[in-house]
């Protein structure tokens, strides 16, 4: 393009806020990395206690009959809860009155005795907690604390309890508290696990998109500060409201990924206005009011898709939205401050440590400009192609179905699932699933037999009274089926049904159930406030309405897809034995409305990305046809570049051995590969082709409406000039 150029003495001073920030952050380098530096000191100093200090439960549905029952349980009985920790002890040659196992339990007694969050102690009751062959006992320690801190009491003490296992005597904690420190430890261990091995491996694939070692080191330089603040900005949120240990492991996997992003296309389009810019603080001006520009509005539309998440009332699942959000911020404000000071210092050295190849490459690729041209002299075919793919991969997720985690989600070795498939042995297929009923005294004999004559219900345990005058009575009712079982559902919904309106019915499969219905009931809710606030984003940064909502349908689209893959491989098996795990037939419950949040940001990304591109070409050339092919030739690279870090990233994740990350790294990964690949390379360059004009074109009234957003930048005579604005706000 003719303005490429600039005539000789003259300086690049692009104009508008963002420029002047940039210029400003790059001639104040020194102040601003001392403020950083003081601030990753203050920061990390709280860092390290992230994942001992955050909260390990919250899985629950705020204000369910659930959760009331467990309040009901702590207040008035004992804190025999769904918190309780069940200690399950087990021997072949002697039975719970002998002299060794009383032993034994006199022991796990003493341990929770010196304990104020455990309640009271209920040793192994005849025809409740003790096996028919007497060689099975469950011990019961109430809950006197919250879940959070329930959590973390077992943390504290499994080693102790499981070591007093010896003498024939096999001892094991299980029960919620127990099964949330064995999963968020394993979960924990295999993230850190992947996170490690990703490194080295995001590092070699910006060398090769770079070509240059300097240039390739600052994107993870940047993501590390990003991480360390957002580490040590989480334990200090964890002071004011419980924070979920998942938050920091769901905000490590995606600042990694969003922080590269953003350095990639910065540091990209600051070594194109190296080549055209007098001085690096010049350069740097121009490269915060284009890719800048861009990067802001990216991460807006990020923060927005995962704020819908905290519409859903459940604890974990909201500080889960609030890890990411703050990674974000934090990634966010190291982009915007940290980046441009680091360029702005480095200017030509940026180039430093060069691969051969790399002096040969270009800002404008040629590779991705016939491309370019490719797909606008053929669009039809690849149009085709490009639907054709999505949706028969998005056809399999109308069968998808969701629960949540079953005990296979827990290693086989951990103490808490050997102790769940003991006491299922011994006592019953829905033992470790008992569902609680409280209700009135008066009630206790009528609700009784309504429970004891519902199908699906093996035994009902005589009434126990509550420790205090509230006049309520507690009973547990076992299932006949695994806690983890689809009926139970049915089971619990008739339960509730058949007994008397004063009885409320809970225990931990009553809460996960309820956590899902909830799950369920918001899913819509999350889907249609992303769709509408994603389709504002991009049309306050674009202008034009029909490509803004073309943006947002084909984003659609991918997600869709990803979902459908989803259920081929968890829900289907397909590939299981290929990546090392047993499928339990379903997603996990909290996966459609987190992962969509998750995916749709992603894909918003690289969508702002390639028409904030195309826009700046279109501005400047009101020739869509050089929008179009000139967008991808300018951000094709990057985006690859950028997606090529994001796969590797999250299929790490793959080789996790616990479910959970094993989902997320699969599932994200494979919406990445798919969104930027067939969405962003091939389905949004051909929309823009086949809608020409009208992808750009926007009615008076709303561009009344709307501020005045522009991704072009303007030259001007000397470096001594004023910049002049190009962003409005009427």
């Amino acid at each position: 393009m003719g303005q490429d150029r600039v005539d000789a003495g003259k300086s690049v001073r692009p104009g508008g806020l963002l420029a002047r920030w940039g210029a400003m952050m790059a001639g104040r380098a020194r102040i601003v990395f001392a403020v950083w530096l003081l601030s990753l000191v203050a920061l990390g100093a709280a860092a390290p206690g992230v994942f001992t200090s955050l909260a390990g439960a919250g899985w629950q549905a705020d204000g369910s009959e659930s959760v009331r029952v467990r309040e009901l349980a702590q207040q008035h009985f004992g804190g025999n809860s769904s918190a309780a920790v069940q200690v399950v002890v087990h021997s072949d040659t002697e039975t719970v009155a002998d002299p060794t196992m009383r032993q034994t339990l006199g022991r796990i007694s003493a341990i929770f005795a010196d304990d104020s969050r455990f309640g009271a102690v209920v040793p192994p009751q005849p025809g409740m907690t003790i096996s028919p062959d007497g060689h099975t006992g469950i011990l019961i320690a109430g809950a006197n604390a919250p879940t959070d801190d329930m959590v973390k009491a077992v943390d504290e003490h499994k080693a102790a309890l499981t070591a007093l296992s010896g003498d024939g005597v096999e001892v094991y904690p299980t029960g919620a508290s127990a099964l949330w420190s064995d999963f968020n430890r394993a979960n924990h261990e295999a993230m850190l696990e992947a996170e490690l091995f990703s490194w080295p491996v995001t590092l070699a694939i910006m060398v090769l998109a770079f070509g240059s070692l300097v240039a390739a080191g600052l994107p993870l330089l940047l993501t590390v500060a990003g991480l360390v603040a957002s580490a040590g900005g989480l334990v200090l949120l964890n002071h004011l409201t419980p924070i979920s240990v998942w938050a920091m492991n769901f905000a490590m996997m995606f600042a990694l990924a969003l922080g590269i992003d953003y350095a990639l296309f910065l540091v990209a389009r600051f070594r194109d206005a190296l080549t055209k810019s007098a001085d690096s603080r010049s350069a740097v001006a121009e490269t915060m009011a284009t890719a800048g520009k861009a990067v802001v509005l990216s991460g807006l539309t990020v923060l927005v898709s995962l704020s819908a998440v905290l519409l859903v009332p459940a604890p974990a699942v909201r500080t889960m939205a609030v890890g990411i959000m703050l990674a974000v911020v934090f990634v966010l404000a190291a982009t915007l401050t940290l980046l441009p000071a680091a360029l702005g210092a480095l200017g030509g050295r940026i180039n430093a440590a060069a691969l051969p190849y790399a002096t040969r490459q270009q800002h404008r690729s040629p590779q991705f400009a016939r491309w370019g041209q490719l797909l606008h002299d053929h669009p039809w075919p690849f149009a085709l192609a490009g639907l054709g793919v999505l949706a028969a991969l998005a056809l399999p997720a109308t069968g998808l179905q969701v629960a949540m985690p079953s005990i296979q989600v827990v290693p086989a070795d951990a103490p808490v699932r050997q102790g769940y498939e003991l006491v299922q042995r011994q006592l019953g297929e829905g033992a470790p699933g008992a569902l609680q009923i409280v209700v009135p005294e008066a009630e206790a004999a009528r609700t009784a037999e309504s429970a004891a004559t519902t199908d699906g219900i093996a035994t009902v345990t005589p009434p126990a009274p509550a420790a205090d005058d509230s006049g309520l009575v507690m009973m547990q009712a076992l299932p006949a089926v695994d806690p983890s079982d689809d009926r139970l559902g049915g089971i619990l919904d008739d339960l509730r049904e058949r007994l008397p309106a004063d009885a409320l019915v809970g225990g931990a499969p009553a809460e996960n159930l309820d956590l899902q219905q909830a799950l369920d009931d918001y899913l819509p809710i999350v889907v249609g406030v992303i769709l509408v606030l994603g389709f504002v984003l991009l049309l306050v940064a674009l202008q034009a309405p029909l490509i803004a909502a073309l943006g947002t349908l084909v984003s659609l689209l991918s997600t869709a897809a990803a979902f459908g893959v989803a259920k081929l491989i968890f829900q289907d098996g397909h590939g299981a034995g290929l990546l090392g795990f047993g499928p339990q037939g379903f997603l996990d419950g909290w996966g459609p409305v987190f992962f969509f949040a998750m995916i749709f940001a992603i894909a918003m990304d690289y969508t702002v990305f390639l028409l904030a591109t195309a826009k700046e070409h279109y501005e400047r050339s009101r020739d869509p046809r050089t929008a179009g092919i000139d967008g991808l030739a300018h951000s094709g690279r990057v985006i690859f570049a950028a997606a090529a870090v994001m796969v590797a990233v999250f299929f790490t994740f793959a080789l996790a051995d616990p479910l959970p990350p094993k989902e997320m790294g699969i599932i994200l990964g494979v919406a990445v590969l798919l969104d930027a690949v067939v969405v962003r390379l091939v389905l949004l360059p051909v929309a823009l082709r086949l809608t020409g004009r009208a992808a750009w074109w926007s009615p008076a009234r709303l561009r009344r409406i709307l501020p005045t957003v522009s991704f072009a930048h303007e030259r001007t005579g000397s470096a001594d000039d004023t910049p002049r604005g190009i962003v409005k706000t009427k």
